[in-house]
């Protein structure tokens, strides 16, 4: 094995296998995180095994060679750890949290469902059952199905449009020797990442790591990805049975290396990231229209999004619609204050900071951006970006997407 970067107390190592191991010394936690992210996701499945990344995220927890399911958990819980998983569009991450001083069984733990799971057929079927579950119950949420319209009409046509957990008739079809030869051809060294952040010693935690993880896969690469076209698709109206109504708006925005990222993340708090907001300050706390309305940003290898929520009752809808448009064209035409920058730029900075007072929000910093990216920008060169930014950074940004194609999805009576 051989260091690849040191940053701070960041060690960037890859390991003979291709598997490259990131652990950052956090000096005084008395807890350490660890998580594998494989760069595999939602994006990367063919139409018809739509959800399979999510079933393979569900089936490593059913069993090992060596464990069964409740052994799995109940080997973490018993020293008060959590172990969990999640799907995103361009990842799967696998993580653990539990103790300091637990670190070899985390490592242990996940190497084995990383490296040798059971994947049997009455395991598949079981599953099955519990994904199709779920995504029933996601059906009974109208604030997720009407973002997943706004998705399927941002991106139509493409797999960013498609929700991650698949759809009914997928999820159904997806068979036993589907999860094996997709988690054979992607669950390799060269495509995974393991990140560590805790209060030991980097050598030590390296050499667990290498012992642990000697059974994955070596060799593999990253899915070939296609980008998206221009906008093609239509505004979404699911008629529902709901109390409120629910309406959602979407532009296209910047990818994830864009340059413009963070004159984003400002824009994006001061039209509807915070309770200091345009959009919470006139639609919620001005007029009481709703109690939940916000905007958000979503950021992918190669495109983007900037959406805005709100829920309302029926009777509010297209005032809530005329107040939100308003609000859009403002910005849009003229940007954020002075005001908005600074507790904007004064907000992203310190929720930065103290996020990473928390061992699994550094392990999951080290693991996604080396999952996506390749790299860890220090701590004081994320901050110093936000500082950076200007009024005309923010204006140019709001005029560029704002003013570009506009996506609409409503669900409600």
């Amino acid at each position: 094995m051989a260091v690849g970067a040191v940053i701070a107390d960041i060690r960037i190592t890859q390991l003979d296998s291709g598997l490259t191991v990131a652990t950052e010394r956090v000096p005084g936690a008395r807890s350490v995180a660890t998580g594998v992210w494989v760069g595999v996701g939602a994006r990367d499945e063919a139409a018809d095994l739509a959800g399979v990344s999510h079933f393979l995220e569900h089936l490593l927890f059913k069993g090992t060679e060596q464990r069964g399911a409740r052994e799995i958990s109940a080997a973490v819980e018993r020293v008060g750890g959590d172990m969990n998983a999640f799907t995103s569009k361009e990842y799967t991450s696998y993580y653990c949290r539990l103790p300091g001083e637990h670190l070899p069984l985390a490592l242990d733990v996940l190497g084995d469902v990383l490296s040798r799971p059971a994947l049997r057929d009455d395991d598949v079927e079981t599953e099955r059952e519990v994904i199709l579950e779920e995504l029933m119950m996601d059906d009974d949420s109208p604030e997720d199905v009407v973002h997943r319209d706004l998705a399927e009409a941002l991106f139509a046509g493409h797999p960013l449009g498609r929700e991650t957990a698949g759809e009914r008739d997928t999820v159904a079809a997806i068979s036993a020797d589907d999860v094996r030869a997709f988690f054979a051809e992607w669950y390799r060294a060269h495509n995974m990442v393991l990140s560590i952040a805790g209060p030991g010693d980097h050598d030590e935690a390296l050499a667990e790591a290498a012992r642990t993880f000697a059974g994955i896969g070596v060799g593999g690469g990253r899915p070939e990805r296609t980008s998206p076209d221009s906008i093609a698709g239509r505004d979404r109206v699911r008629v529902d049975d709901t109390e409120q109504a629910h309406f959602t708006v979407g532009y296209r925005a910047v990818a994830r290396t864009d340059e413009r990222r963070e004159a984003l993340d400002v824009l994006n708090h001061a039209l509807g990231g915070g309770t200091s907001s345009r959009l919470f300050d006139e639609v919620r706390e001005r007029r009481g229209l709703a109690y939940s309305v916000y905007s958000a940003t979503s950021a992918y290898a190669d495109a983007g999004a900037l959406s805005v929520y709100a829920g309302t009752g029926p009777q509010h809808l297209s005032t809530v619609r005329e107040v939100i448009d308003r609000e859009l064209d403002a910005i849009a035409q003229r940007g954020v204050t002075d005001d908005e920058l600074d507790i904007a730029v004064g907000f992203l900075c310190g929720a930065f900071v103290m996020g990473l007072e928390d061992t699994g929000a550094r392990m999951a910093r080290l693991g996604a951006l080396l999952s996506t990216v390749g790299g860890v920008r220090p701590v004081d060169d994320q901050i110093a970006r936000w500082r950076s930014v200007t009024l005309d950074d923010v204006a140019a940004v709001a005029a560029d997407i704002l003013c570009g194609p506009k996506i609409t999805a409503t669900l409600g009576p």
